[in-house]
C-alpha cells in the first residue's frame, strides 16, 4: 500500500515536472555564423556597416502556439545584434571592402536589418507536432545617391514527437539565421553597388 502511494506520488511529480518544462519560457542565446562564400567586388574601399533590429519585439513566439501562453521564446536584441554586426562586417571584408561603423559623407553604406524572426506551432498530427520558423533580413546598400534593397526570407518546418527543448530551439533558430545571412551576402548586387 505504501509502495503504491509512493509510486503514484513519483509519477505525479514526473508529470508535473514535464508539464512545467513545456510551459517554461525560453531565452535563446544565438550565435549565427555565415557559412556561404561571398562574391568579391571591392578594392579595399571603406564601407559603413550597420546591423539593426527591425522586429516588433523580442518575443519571437511561444512553445505552445497560443498567443496568450507564458511559454514564450525570446531573443534579446542586445545579445543578437552585436553578433549580426560581426557577421555583416566579416562578409563585407571578404567582399574586398574595409568595414567601419563610422558614417562619412559620400562613403558607401550597408545596413543589414533583421526585419522579422518568428516561431509558431504548425499543424499537429497524432503524436507528431510541428514548429514553423521564419526569418526575414533586409539589406540596403547605398552609394553615390543610388540605393539597392534586397529582402531575404528563410523558412524552416520541424516535426517532432517531443516538444523541442531550449537547446533544440537554439539550434533551429541559429540555423535559420545562418541561412538568411547566406542568402543576403550571396547577392552579387550588394557588392556591385558598394564598389561603384
Amino acid at each position: 500500500m505504501l509502495r503504491r502511494r509512493f509510486l503514484r506520488l513519483s509519477l505525479a511529480l514526473v508529470a508535473a515536472g514535464w508539464l512545467a518544462g513545456c510551459t517554461a519560457p525560453q531565452t535563446l542565446q544565438l550565435d549565427p555564423k555565415r557559412s556561404a562564400a561571398v562574391p568579391a567586388a571591392g578594392n579595399g574601399q571603406a564601407v559603413t556597416v550597420i546591423a539593426a533590429d527591425g522586429r516588433d519585439g523580442e518575443v519571437i513566439g511561444t512553445r505552445t502556439g497560443s498567443a496568450m501562453s507564458t511559454a514564450t521564446i525570446t531573443v534579446h536584441a542586445h545579445e543578437l545584434m552585436p553578433k549580426l554586426q560581426r557577421e555583416a562586417e566579416r562578409a563585407v571584408r571578404e567582399m574586398g571592402f574595409t568595414p567601419t561603423t563610422q558614417r562619412a559623407e559620400g562613403r558607401p553604406h550597408l545596413t543589414l536589418t533583421l526585419d522579422h524572426l518568428g516561431y509558431e506551432r504548425g499543424k499537429s498530427r497524432p503524436v507528431i507536432g510541428e514548429s514553423r520558423l521564419e526569418a526575414v533580413f533586409v539589406a540596403e546598400a547605398t552609394n553615390g545617391g543610388t540605393t539597392y534593397t534586397g529582402t531575404y526570407t528563410s523558412r524552416r518546418t520541424q516535426s517532432y514527437a517531443v516538444r523541442p527543448d531550449k537547446e533544440s530551439n537554439t539550434r533551429m533558430v541559429n540555423d535559420l539565421l545562418v541561412d538568411g545571412l547566406n542568402r543576403a551576402f550571396r547577392d552579387p548586387e550588394l557588392g556591385r553597388l558598394l564598389a561603384r
